[in-house]
């Protein structure tokens, strides 16, 4: 079960641990949003996180992410990859799709919008580190990809995702992310996990997706 008072220290010191990385770069901790990935975590969970005033969620999965939401109060943000099998019940429900990483899901977004009559916010997922078993567009096809998307979709094209390579120094990533939602005239750099997320601030991060630091370990699935 959840523990509420667990996962509201939790989010406590996360926040403080934001506004410190922030302030120490001189950026306002306000123009952060953390998004907290429930995914694996039950709907209590989210209340629990809810309750302890956090509005903004992650999931990877659709079909589970509907197990759980909506929830008034809350914004969904699907971040994981997205089959386009699944993509009109991502638009129907997501406040926010996070893994925009080919044209064939572009165009099943594009039909899902039309015919629920509504588009969330869309990123696009750049694989900054070029690893073949992640998902997001290769770097060298990036720039060609989001301008076609912002073409395609406007504004609701708001910015760029990514997860660096585990090993290393991902500072060097977040930049690269960065710079390239610069180039574009891109608001939103999602970037930052529960292991990262001080050094994504410090590199220009405007959204942290924060699972085991909030909720704790998660169950793997059956």
């Amino acid at each position: 079960m959840s523990d509420p008072s667990l996962i509201a220290r939790n989010l406590e010191t996360i926040r403080t641990r934001i506004a410190t990385a922030a302030r120490n770069v001189g950026r306002d901790p306000e123009a952060i949003t953390l998004i907290a990935v429930s995914k694996t975590h039950p709907k209590e969970a989210v209340l629990a996180a809810m309750a302890a005033g956090a509005s903004v969620f992650g999931e990877n999965r659709v079909q589970e992410a509907a197990s759980k939401f909506p929830i008034a109060g809350a914004k969904l943000h699907i971040i994981g990859g997205l089959q386009t099998n699944k993509a009109e019940q991502a638009v129907r429900l997501a406040d926010s799709i996070d893994s925009l990483d080919r044209p064939r899901l572009a165009d099943a977004i594009a039909r899902a919008a039309e015919a629920a009559g509504r588009l969330p916010e869309l990123l696009v997922q750049v694989n900054i580190g070029d690893e073949p078993q992640k998902s997001g567009i290769p770097t060298a096809e990036a720039d060609a990809f989001i301008r076609l998307m912002r073409a395609r979709f406007g504004t609701a094209l708001q910015g760029l995702m990514c997860i660096p390579p585990a090993e290393g120094d991902p500072t060097p990533f977040f930049h690269k992310l960065a710079a390239m939602a610069d180039t574009h005239g891109l608001p939103v750099r999602s970037m930052g996990m529960s292991g990262d997320y001080e050094s994504a601030i410090a590199a220009g991060a405007t959204h942290i997706r924060i699972g085991t630091a909030i909720f704790g370990h998660r169950d793997l699935p059956a």
